[in-house]
């Protein structure tokens, strides 16, 4: 391997910084940034540009998980693509565009990743996520079930080492990330999704 196949980690971190909700938002001339939450995700876009918007975002956040992770597993194996996964949601969750400043959480770009790494493990994220956001209508408590789905199918299913590293990495990111989403759980300030 040369050093120069190092390199494919700087686009991998950088496709994650790609902030579709804000240039979505722009569309739209709604800032993600200063309204709803506050985060350039999927789930502010949703709520502030509607459905069409919404799900171009979440195609968005999926795909430039996926580019970054196909990019660095071509470069560098397979934990080259678990590096570059989490440089993605790095980028996703701490914008350089932005000053760095917490922008999303990265849920979505870890579906993509998830979906290169472990499609079976993908599938059943998506399913929990689905199930928890359909029942309770929170989407902060669906993104923590996602998380803890993708820890016990990498126990459950005995994925490889480098994927297993990335997934208790990226869930612990994920779950640390909605810190603020639990404290207004307790408090029952949370948004609910309207169906």
């Amino acid at each position: 391997m040369e050093f120069w196949n190092y390199g494919a980690l700087v686009p991998a971190y950088f496709l994650g910084a790609i902030p579709f909700a804000y240039l979505a938002g722009r569309m739209k001339k709604v800032d993600g940034r200063t309204q709803g939450s506050g985060n350039i995700g999927t789930t502010n876009a949703f709520r502030l540009l509607g459905v069409k918007y919404g799900m171009l975002v979440f195609l968005g956040d999926v795909l430039k998980g996926v580019l970054a992770t196909v990019i660095c597993f071509i470069m560098l194996g397979p934990w080259g693509a678990v590096g570059g996964g989490l440089l993605a949601i790095l980028g996703h969750m701490r914008n350089p565009f932005f000053a760095f400043k917490p922008t999303g959480k990265g849920v979505a770009t870890g579906l993509g990743i998830l979906i290169v790494l472990v499609p079976k493990i993908a599938l059943c994220v998506l399913a929990a996520f689905a199930l928890t956001v359909l029942f309770t209508r929170y989407v902060s408590l669906g993104s923590t079930a996602a998380a803890l789905t993708a820890m016990a199918a990498a126990i459950y299913f005995a994925v490889p080492v480098p994927y297993e590293l990335f997934i208790f990495t990226a869930a612990a990111f994920i779950i640390f990330r909605h810190r603020a989403n639990y404290q207004r759980l307790r408090q029952g300030t949370e948004p609910k999704v309207k169906f």
